[in-house]
C-alpha cells in the first residue's frame, strides 16, 4: 500500500525558498466575478463612482475591507482610487478566518492567482521567513480570502508589483511592525485587510463602528482592542508601523452592507482608512469652501429643520454634488437666537459626506439638544445657523500639564478630552467665551464628567482639530 507523503507534513513549516506552485484563486465568482473582463469592469467602475474623502499626500498604508465587492467594493475604491501607482512591493495584512494561527504565516509559493492574472511575491517574502515571527501554514492560505480580494484592485491601479502576503491573528502587532518596518522604503505599500462589526442592526452597528473609524486614524491603539473587527491584528500592525515611520491617518469612507447591498436587519461594516507621509500630508482647514458651498450648506440646515415645522416645506439638497461636499468630514451645527446659543450638535468623527452631516446635525440641533426644549415654529425667524466644518482629530501626546498648554492654539484648536468611557469637545471658537487655557480645559473636564485637573494627565487622552465655521449672516 502506498501512503501519501503529504500526509506526515507538520502543519507549518518555515521555506528557504519560494516554492513553484502558484496560489489559485478561491473566491473567483463568489466574492467577485471570476471572469477577466467582467472583474476588470466592476472594479473600475467601482473606482470611478467610489466617493468619501479625498487624501492629502501620498497613501503609505491603507486599512481596506474585504467582503464581496458588491458589498464592500465601493469602500476599498474609495481608498485604491487615490493610490500612487508606482509602488512596486505590497506587504498584504489579514486575518486567517477558517484556521487558527499562533503568530504571522506567508505561505511557501510563487506567486497568487486571480483572474486578471498572477501577482508574484516579493524577495522579501523570503527574507522575513527567516525571521523566527514567521511560519508557513498551507491550510490557512488556501481559501483565505481577506489577501486575495484586495489583489484585483492593486492589479487595477498600479503597474508591476509583487507582494508579501501575511496573515496574522493572535501575533504580536508591535514586534510584527517592528520586523516589518525597515524593510518599508518609499516604493512599498502596506495594506491590512479587515471588516468591522458583523450581524448587528444598523444603528447599533454604526455606533459600534464609529469607535474604530475614530480610534484607527488617531492611532489610539487601547481603543482599537475593543473595537469589532476581524483584521484587527493586521490594523493593529499598519498603526505601529505608522508610529513608526510618522505617518499620520484619515478615515476615507465608511458604509455597511445596508447602505450598499443587504438589508439593515443583520450588518457588517466596512472602512477605508489611509496613512500618508506627516511631511506630505496638509491640513484640510488650509483650503476654504467657496462661499456657494458655504450658501448651500446653509440653505440645507435651514431647509431641514423647516421640513420638521412647515406643512408641506421640503428638504432642500443641493445639486449636482461638487467634491467638496462629498467630502467625508465631521461637523457641528449651532442654532442662535438673539446671539444666544439654542442648539449645537455635531459629529466629531467623518462618518458620513458633509452634506450628510450638515443635514443630520440641524435636525439635532434643533429638535434634540438635551439642553433646549424642541425648537418652535415661531422660532424660526429668530435663529441665525452657524456650521462648523472639522478636520480630522489627530492625536496630542505631552508629558504634563504645562506641555499641553504649550501645544494649543486658542481659536484654532477644536480639543477633544477622552478618559475612560468619559468623552468631550470644545469647538475652537469656544476659547472666546474661554480664554484662558486653564480654564478652557478645566470647563472641557467638567463638561466630560472628569476631574477637572485630569487634562493635566499625560494618561487623559488630547485630540486637536481645526474648524472652518461660517454662519447666515457671514454669507449674505
Amino acid at each position: 500500500m502506498a501512503f501519501i507523503a503529504t500526509l506526515f507534513l507538520p502543519s507549518s513549516y518555515t521555506c528557504a525558498s519560494l516554492d513553484e506552485a502558484v496560489r489559485p484563486e478561491a473566491v473567483a465568482g463568489l466574492f467577485y466575478p471570476g471572469q477577466p473582463e467582467a472583474l476588470r469592469d466592476m472594479v473600475a467602475n467601482q473606482l470611478k463612482e467610489a466617493a468619501g474623502a479625498n487624501v492629502n499626500g501620498r497613501i503609505r498604508g491603507l486599512v481596506s475591507p474585504h467582503a464581496g465587492y458588491v458589498y464592500s467594493g465601493i469602500v476599498a475604491a474609495a481608498g485604491y482610487r487615490q493610490l500612487d501607482p508606482s509602488f512596486k512591493t505590497v506587504i498584504l495584512l489579514g486575518p486567517s478566518h477558517r484556521f487558527p494561527l499562533s503568530g504571522a504565516s506567508i505561505p511557501c509559493v510563487k506567486a497568487y492567482r486571480t483572474p486578471l492574472g498572477d501577482v508574484p511575491l516579493a524577495p522579501l517574502a523570503v527574507t522575513l521567513q527567516a525571521s523566527p515571527l514567521f511560519e508557513s501554514v498551507p491550510q490557512a492560505h488556501r481559501r483565505e480570502h481577506s489577501l486575495e480580494v484586495q489583489l484585483p484592485f492593486l492589479q487595477v491601479t498600479l503597474k508591476e508589483f509583487r507582494i508579501v502576503p501575511i496573515l496574522t491573528n493572535n501575533g504580536d502587532p508591535k514586534a510584527l511592525a517592528a520586523t516589518l518596518a525597515p524593510h518599508i522604503g518609499e516604493d512599498t505599500l502596506v495594506v491590512a485587510s479587515s471588516d468591522l462589526s458583523h450581524y448587528y442592526p444598523y444603528e447599533k452597528a454604526v455606533s459600534l463602528d464609529r469607535l474604530f473609524t475614530a480610534a484607527v486614524p488617531a492611532l489610539a491603539f487601547s481603543d482599537v482592542t475593543r473595537c469589532e473587527a476581524c483584521g484587527k491584528q493586521a490594523v493593529l500592525t499598519l498603526m505601529h508601523i505608522a508610529k513608526i515611520k510618522g505617518w499620520e491617518g484619515m478615515l476615507i469612507d465608511y458604509k455597511n452592507s445596508g447602505d450598499t447591498a443587504g438589508s439593515k436587519d443583520q450588518v457588517v461594516g466596512y472602512a477605508s482608512v489611509a496613512f500618508v507621509d506627516r511631511k506630505e500630508a496638509s491640513n484640510r482647514m488650509n483650503e476654504t469652501l467657496p462661499t456657494k458651498d458655504r450658501k448651500a450648506l446653509l440653505k440645507l440646515a435651514r431647509s431641514a429643520i423647516e421640513a420638521k415645522l412647515v406643512k408641506g416645506a421640503k428638504v432642500e439638497r443641493p445639486g449636482p454634488l461638487p467634491p467638496s461636499l462629498t467630502e467625508v468630514c465631521g461637523c457641528f451645527v449651532t442654532l442662535h437666537k438673539h446671539g444666544q446659543l439654542r442648539g449645537c450638535i455635531g459629529s466629531i468623527e467623518p462618518v458620513s459626506s458633509l452634506v450628510e452631516c450638515v443635514e443630520s446635525n440641524a435636525r439635532s440641533a434643533a429638535f434634540r439638544d438635551p439642553r433646549f426644549p424642541p425648537l418652535s415654529r415661531d422660532e424660526l425667524s429668530d435663529i441665525d445657523i452657524e456650521v462648523s466644518v472639522l478636520s480630522v482629530p489627530q492625536r496630542l501626546d505631552f508629558t504634563d500639564g504645562e506641555d499641553l498648554k504649550r501645544q494649543l492654539e486658542p481659536l484654532v484648536h477644536g480639543v477633544i478630552l477622552s478618559r475612560g468611557l468619559n468623552r468631550s469637545t470644545f469647538l475652537p471658537q469656544v476659547w472666546k467665551q474661554l480664554p484662558d487655557k486653564e480654564q478652557f480645559l478645566g470647563h472641557l473636564c467638567q463638561k466630560g464628567g472628569m476631574p477637572q485637573k485630569a487634562w493635566q494627565d499625560p494618561e487623559t487622552k488630547v485630540e486637536v482639530y481645526q474648524a472652518e465655521v461660517f454662519g447666515e449672516e457671514d454669507v449674505k
